[in-house]
């Protein structure tokens, strides 16, 4: 098998040690190989660094499991060439399994071009993806500590959440601190009500009498706590993302032009594709790597399971969540081929359907900078006007009428 890089070295990772393995593939073919073993603490990284660049070292190769690899990447970034593989496309053949066949078995395929890059995006964009991805889990345990608190009103039988729409808005929050100091009536905290929930002041009296006892009202108190200090985390978080997010403004105006996109999801999507769209090689496998196309499993000439890929589990979630909020937007393309798609094939085909639509248009929009082109909602009618026409004077034959087609004047 031919050799591609005369100087590769293959790293076997753990959390406390680095097994190195150094090819040097000589002029006569011979394969000289070094073997070393490091520290993960910076100053041992340094190490390996150096060391590398002094045998003349070009590739680096590791698999990308865990985070583990991250700080690695971080000290070789810039020196040198790093290949960061997925873990499932280099398992070795069973048997003699150790750490160093490991790192010599990886150092053999990168030196063979046998191993494929992960996509690893710049350092602005992963600060940017921490960012965004640490935006997802706070909002999640948000979500998470007012469901605790909702279920806390009801263990002590204060029906707030009947009445009022947002238990956490202004009103809502004003009762609630009431209900933890215990010192007002239910006709007292009724009137805390602001805007249109004023309206409803008697049957807002009901539900706050409850049988509300002090370990209700330690548990409230913890809650709301803990839900007031994540949102300011939020707050503070959101700030961070929004300077960050300035150096692609232009990016993010393309992207808000999608039906379903926000500001929120562009953002998502910018950290986890970036802006250059050239590394994926092609659509196709940016979908296949984002998760929204159809597996490819055939053996024998026979289809076996075509279930999506695993995929990027915060882009494709992003999507998805786009392409239902997509499927809601009156008036546009994506709609009408939602419903179409849902009829004949399902709600979940759907939504994953237009979820692909929604990304092969952002990677054609990030790649030559074009504004979003929305065909209508009548665009899939006039691709078969001849035999859409038929059908639905079919239909209505059946019914019983007699249908006469006359062609509208255009208006001059």
């Amino acid at each position: 098998m031919q050799t591609l890089i005369e100087r590769g070295c293959g790293l076997d990772v753990h959390q406390a040690t680095v097994v190195a393995c150094l090819l040097i593939v000589r002029k006569d073919g011979k394969v000289q190989k070094e073997m070393r073993t490091f520290g993960t603490a910076t100053r041992e990284l340094v190490g390996l660094r150096a060391w590398l660049l002094s045998e003349g070292c070009t590739h680096v190769a590791m698999e990308s499991t865990g985070v583990y690899w991250k700080p690695i990447y971080a000290i070789l970034e810039g020196a040198l060439e790093i290949v960061v593989a997925n873990a499932q496309h280099i398992k070795k053949v069973p048997g003699r399994k150790t750490d160093v066949k490991d790192a010599e078995w990886i150092a053999d395929l990168l030196c063979h071009g046998l191993l494929r890059s992960s996509f690893v995006p710049p350092k602005p964009i992963r600060e940017l993806r921490d960012l965004m991805r640490y935006r997802r889990k706070l909002v999640e345990s948000q979500a998470a500590e007012r469901n605790r608190l909702l279920k806390v009103l009801e263990t002590a039988n204060i029906k707030l959440a009947n009445v009022a729409t947002d238990v956490f808005g202004m009103s809502g929050r004003l009762m609630l601190r009431a209900l933890i100091e215990g010192k007002a009536t239910p006709q007292e905290m009724a009137e805390l009500a602001k805007g249109l929930l004023r309206k409803k002041i008697p049957e807002l009296q009901l539900a706050l009498e409850g049988k509300l006892e002090e370990h209700h009202r330690f548990l409230l108190e913890l809650q709301l706590q803990r839900l007031e200090a994540a949102e300011k985390d939020l707050a503070a978080l959101e700030q961070r993302i929004r300077q960050k997010l300035e150096p692609y403004a232009a990016q993010l105006a393309l992207l808000d032009e999608i039906p379903g996109v926000d500001w929120t999801l562009a953002a998502v999507i910018i950290a986890e594709l970036g802006v250059d769209m050239s590394v994926f090689g092609s659509v196709s496998q940016l979908a296949s790597w984002a998760g929204v196309c159809p597996g490819n499993n055939e053996s024998a000439g026979k289809r076996k399971s075509s279930r999506i890929p695993s995929g990027n589990v915060y882009l494709k979630s992003g999507l998805v969540e786009a392409a239902n909020a997509a499927g809601r937007a009156k008036g546009t393309y994506l709609r009408d081929k939602f419903f179409r798609l849902k009829a004949r094939r399902g709600y979940k085909r759907a939504v994953v359907a237009i979820a692909h639509k929604i990304l092969v248009a952002i990677y054609h929009m990030l790649s030559q900078q074009v504004s979003y082109n929305d065909l209508g909602d009548l665009y899939l009618d006039k691709l078969n006007k001849n035999h859409l026409t038929r059908n639905l004077v079919h239909r209505l034959e059946r019914l019983g009428y007699a249908v006469t087609l006359t062609l509208q004047q255009k208006a001059a």
